[in-house]
């Protein structure tokens, strides 16, 4: 068996590459239920299965009535995807949260794969078979790779175009013709459609062209992107607000407004969390061979270069904005690294030195690959509202008196978009009943959000709803449990539901 899978191999080394990714990426389908950060649900699926209901859960579309719209800056493009999906789900009868999400889990799988299948084959034109493999692997397997795979972050889902508009560019090097300029620029402008900061990419994907001497190409390149970007961003803002691309404005507008409102660091932050979570030394390597090749694979280089120095300069600094870059930094790292070791005279008389910090990597990435792979993220929030889809909820109270705010649950795994009301250190239950006594439907379940202080604040609540009655507890998984413990921000707590 180990004879035919090493011949397999060694002929279809790209083949078994791709089958391994597939595995892991379908363990990822099954068992990593959830979402990964707020964005990739509440941004993506709360919104799109809204739309299919017949609603508009977070105020996007302009209403009737209304006289003075105005856009939220977000682009309908990824989102009005997963409503076509979501309401193709519900046609054939998926109506079960979780059974939709196992088809959109699985179709991220299976697009997440050209990412790898892209890396592997630029790594063999601009260096070896060796180095390929190299890509391959690490694409397939970094820790995080599979997770990230399955979820619904633009950030993760763009970079798939990305690789696809270089590759295009790079497999056909020696006999580019308008045809392939063309078609990359469409993929850079799907790319844009989908997360907007990849402009910058695109711009430096035209400026790494244009210092190529390829200046006619470069051209059609941004021919293409903005006939792409006008044809889906500009024609679908100008059908909704009578303009063409004002959600991508106000985008812009508002992230320069509010760019120190979230999370702000000095300019090393990204430099520091790709060392990391690439895991040293081998991120140190790609570090280096990254700079090393710069030049000779501009294409790849400069664009990623020039996001990453833009979101190192600007304030806001949240961890899933320099995702678009990671399959680039793989890619350029490992091709850069070999050409340097090839000519290193201190890294050939220490091949064994070079062989343990391989050996360390993989050791080090295999227990997070393993376990997070697999993981249930946000787990008690997903399973509380899974929990209830099964009751006849009218309303919900959300208690976290702990905080100033509460976490917005996802009602899409409820099945039904009830009013949420919170109970907080700003909001105690007497201000919470004194919101619901003013509508017709009253609240009939709460759930308890952490476990400190709880039993004080659960008789505060019964001097207001003395029914108080306990159902159930969901806990965080593994995974949620492990980021709360590093990370207290991460909000990963047991839910304790009680009816009222």
């Amino acid at each position: 068996m180990n004879k035919h899978l090493k011949e397999l191999y060694q002929q279809k080394p790209l083949f078994v590459i791709l089958a391994v990714a597939a595995f892991f990426r379908l363990l990822a389908v099954i068992f990593s239920k959830g979402f990964g950060m707020m964005d990739d649900h509440f941004l993506i699926i709360e919104v799109a299965q809204s739309w299919v209901d017949g609603l508009d859960q977070n105020h996007w579309l302009p209403k009737a009535g209304n006289e003075s719209p105005t856009p939220s800056g977000h682009s309908f493009f990824y989102t009005g995807i997963h409503y076509y999906l979501l309401s193709f789900l519900k046609w054939i009868g998926f109506e079960h949260a979780q059974s939709k999400m196992y088809a959109i889990r699985f179709l991220h799988a299976a697009l997440s794969l050209i990412v790898v299948y892209c890396g592997y084959k630029i790594a063999f034109i601009k260096s070896s078979l060796t180095v390929a493999k190299t890509v391959g692997w690490l694409l397939a397997l970094y820790w995080f790779m599979p997770f990230l795979s399955v979820r619904n972050l633009v950030e993760v889902v763009c970079a798939i175009p990305l690789i696809g508009a270089s590759y295009i560019v790079i497999k056909n090097q020696n006999q580019l013709k308008t045809a392939h300029y063309l078609l990359a620029g469409f993929l850079l402008g799907i790319a844009f459609c989908t997360r907007f900061q990849t402009l910058l990419f695109a711009g430096g994907f035209g400026l790494a062209l244009w210092a190529m001497g390829r200046f006619k190409g470069m051209c059609w390149v941004a021919f293409g992107f903005l006939l792409t970007a006008g044809s889906i961003q500009g024609i679908t803002d100008w059908v909704i607000w009578h303009a063409p691309f004002v959600e991508f404005t106000e985008y812009v507008r508002y992230n320069i407004s509010a760019a120190n409102d979230y999370i702000v660091g000095p300019w090393y932050v990204y430099t520091l969390l790709l060392a990391g979570i690439l895991i040293p030394p081998i991120s140190i390597f790609l570090f280096w061979g990254f700079g090393y090749t710069f030049k000779r694979n501009l294409l790849l280089c400069l664009p990623s270069l020039i996001f990453l120095l833009f979101h190192s300069y600007f304030p806001n600094k949240q961890e899933r904005f320099i995702l678009p870059i990671v399959p680039f930094i793989i890619t350029a790292g490992v091709i850069g690294w070999q050409q340097w070791i090839e000519q290193s005279l201190f890294w050939q008389s220490r091949t064994k030195l070079l062989r343990i910090c391989w050996i360390f990597f993989i050791v080090i990435g295999i227990a997070p690959l393993l376990v997070v792979t697999v993981s249930y993220s946000k787990k008690n929030r997903v399973e509380a509202m899974t929990y209830l889809s099964t009751q006849n909820v009218n309303a919900l109270i959300i208690e976290d008196s702990n905080r100033d705010d509460f976490l917005v649950p996802p009602l899409f795994y409820l099945g039904k978009w009830v009013t949420v009301y919170g109970i907080t250190k700003l909001c105690d239950a007497n201000c919470a009943k004194a919101k619901t006594d003013t509508t017709v439907i009253k609240p009939n379940f709460i759930i308890f959000m952490q476990p400190v202080n709880l039993q004080a604040r659960i008789n505060a609540v019964k001097k207001t709803y003395p029914n108080l009655t306990y159902v159930t507890t969901i806990e965080p998984s593994l995974i949620d449990k492990i980021l709360f413990w590093l990370n207290p921000k991460n909000k990963n707590q047991t839910s304790y539901i009680y009816s009222l």
